[in-house]
């Protein structure tokens, strides 16, 4: 059952979180295919919060919601394989969604992860959906951002979305976009992604390398290839269903258009134990209004 829907400012009957100053430590985690990176706030002996990003965007994402978490927990930030200052997958390799499952698998299971509570933002929010349905005792809360499991398939469109992503172009092939200046590579984020300079920044910084005549996306380029095989809505429904944790899933208003109602509410009544509530703002809910997405994540995970 949706509930009421939070105002453009977020408020809400709960305490206000904490607010932690501290800058971010950097964390490499070494698996056997590949070496990932993290940023890390709060005490390393706090209870842990593994947090998820988007598609093209990196641990930077949560540089404005992370401090407000950090004297609750010890906020984990992942790069995911391809993004910010992660590996690239192996020449030849692809990028497949639940690859990335077992991959966040693999990277709590080296921190020593044994509970830990889960957040996800939109690619990262389907991860997190799907790590919670393979690993449910591994899971004390799942708090979703625009995100419910990962993009599906109806059939409509199978056949051709294989024939064109097994016909496209190696993306590791093509030129780096270079970029004069930090701040030009940014107001080609904003364009791209509707963000605010201010909020893009942090995402930007993190995702750039600087070359001898300006700078580049260090972002694998293969990231853009399409995908040839997507799951069906039947088996995203069925995994789903194996979500045991308490899920709250926050999505942005008005809907964002590739997170159709219909489907989105369909997909929330397979999930057990799951609140849904609504955000005035844009897909980067958790960048625009961090205040607001903290205290929302503290009032589900305090009951």
């Amino acid at each position: 059952m949706m509930q009421k829907p939070y105002d453009q400012h977020g408020s809400m009957r709960t305490r206000a979180p904490g607010i932690c100053v501290s800058k971010p430590t950097e964390q490499r985690i070494a698996l056997p295919h590949l070496t990932l990176t993290a940023q890390t706030w709060g005490e390393p002996d706090a209870p842990p919060l593994l947090a998820l990003h988007g598609w093209l965007d990196n641990a930077g994402s949560y540089a404005l919601l992370a401090p407000l978490l950090a004297e609750r927990w010890r906020v984990i930030a992942l790069d995911l394989p391809g993004h910010g200052h992660s590996d690239h997958l192996p020449a030849g390799a692809h990028y497949h969604f639940l690859d990335y499952v077992s991959t966040v698998l693999a990277a709590a299971h080296t921190f020593g992860l044994e509970r830990y509570t889960l957040l996800g933002h939109s690619l990262g929010a389907g991860i997190a959906a799907l790590v919670a349905a393979a690993a449910p005792q591994c899971i004390d809360h799942l708090l979703l951002i625009e995100g419910l499991g990962p993009l599906g398939d109806d059939g409509t469109h199978t056949l051709q979305r294989f024939r064109d992503a097994l016909a496209a172009p190696a993306a590791n092939s093509k030129t780096l976009r270079l970029f004069s200046s930090i701040e030009q590579a940014t107001t080609a984020r904003t364009i791209a992604s509707g963000l605010r300079t201010e909020l893009a920044r942090p995402i930007v910084e993190r995702s750039l390398i600087e070359a001898e005549d300006g700078w580049h996306w260090r972002t694998d380029p293969r990231l853009l290839r399409p995908s040839a095989v997507r799951l069906t809505e039947s088996q995203i429904h069925a995994l789903l269903a194996g979500i045991e944790a308490p899920t709250a899933l926050l999505l942005a208003q008005p809907t964002t258009p590739y997170l159709p109602d219909a489907p989105m509410q369909a997909r929330v009544a397979c999930v057990p134990r799951i609140a849904v509530e609504h955000l005035d703002g844009g897909h980067h809910l958790h960048l625009e209004h961090p205040q607001a997405v903290a205290a929302w994540l503290l009032a589900h995970t305090d009951r």
